[in-house]
């Protein structure tokens, strides 16, 4: 039975709990990075969310997707787990994280335009506006609230990482109709990790010299933002559309500002208060749906029950 499309209570817990796990992996990176390579950063991360991959689709017996899928998802793995982390980790060596922030803030837009070309998504000029209201307030809560934004030659990796993103998300959502969502993700996830092999081959060398806190910031990397943050996230996604569900990574730099004030002390200022504002009232305005046109001459039938 397919699910319907549409942003019910469930799917929001689900974005809500990515978002979350999300926002603290851009910190857990740029404290990974004094002792490992991004390569072994890529490969650590996607290792351990395999090996929870995969001892959850044991337990569970969770069918693997069916063999006529394995070529589409190796490269979707590949593309949106391998590309996308070896591309990110090195830019976060060398842009400023206020330009990868803003860069990283695309993702929607990337992803809607993919799914209106790949899937035929209709995107009403509402959903459009939204996507725009939303990434103006992104920009105002990033500039206001301290992040050094410098736009250089390395910032093109986090574009490269903002399209492969888009193709991860949007390519899977055709196969959630006849594979397991567990079985998919998990699919992806081996796929990305034999991709990432080869840049992390130093990997047992630096765990062997790095110092015990950068190592667990590797493990809350592959289970936090990882494991549970793309179950979480494709979760979403197999409930609702790719342009709904992506909308909601605006979020993401509003809810770091709010992390920072609760655990850190850090008050943001009222152009960041204005700018969280913006981006919760472009998400909303993207997401919203309008109303049927009710019938024009009233007739006494039964009610249809909406579902």
């Amino acid at each position: 039975m397919q699910t319907p499309e549409r942003l019910d209570g469930r799917a929001l817990v689900y974005i809500g709990i990515a978002l979350l796990t999300w926002s603290s992996a851009y910190a857990a990176i740029a404290y990974s990075l004094a002792s490992f390579t991004p390569g072994e950063v890529a490969l650590a991360r996607l290792a351990i969310g395999s090996l929870c991959f995969a001892v959850l689709l044991l337990v569970k017996k969770v069918p693997l997707p069916a063999r006529r899928d394995w070529p589409q998802l190796t490269l979707l793995g590949v593309i949106g787990l391998t590309v996308y982390h070896l591309c990110l980790n090195t830019a976060e060596t060398r842009v400023a994280s206020g330009t990868a922030a803003i860069l990283i803030s695309l993702v929607p837009a990337a992803t809607a335009a993919l799914s209106a070309i790949w899937l035929r998504e209709r995107l009403s000029p509402r959903t459009l506006i939204g996507l725009g209201v939303a990434l103006v307030g992104v920009v105002m809560v990033v500039l206001a609230s301290g992040k050094d934004v410098k736009f250089e030659p390395m910032a093109a990796l986090v574009l490269v990482s903002v399209l492969a993103c888009a193709i991860f998300f949007v390519g899977q959502k055709p196969l959630f109709a006849r594979n397991s969502m567990l079985g998919v993700t998990g699919f992806t996830f081996f796929a990305g990790m034999l991709g990432a092999l080869p840049f992390g081959l130093g990997l047992p060398h630096a765990l062997a010299a790095a110092p015990a806190s950068h190592i667990w910031a590797l493990v809350w990397l592959g289970i936090a933002p990882t494991f549970i943050g793309y179950v979480a996230w494709n979760a979403a996604l197999h409930r609702a559309s790719a342009s709904q569900v992506s909308s909601f990574i605006y979020f993401s730099p509003p809810i770091a500002v709010l992390i920072g004030w609760v655990w850190l002390g850090e008050r943001p200022g009222w152009l960041t208060l204005v700018g969280g504002m913006v981006t919760v009232g472009g998400v909303v305005l993207a997401n919203a749906r309008r109303r049927a046109p009710s019938s024009a001459a009233p007739v006494a039938t039964t009610p249809v029950k909406q579902h």
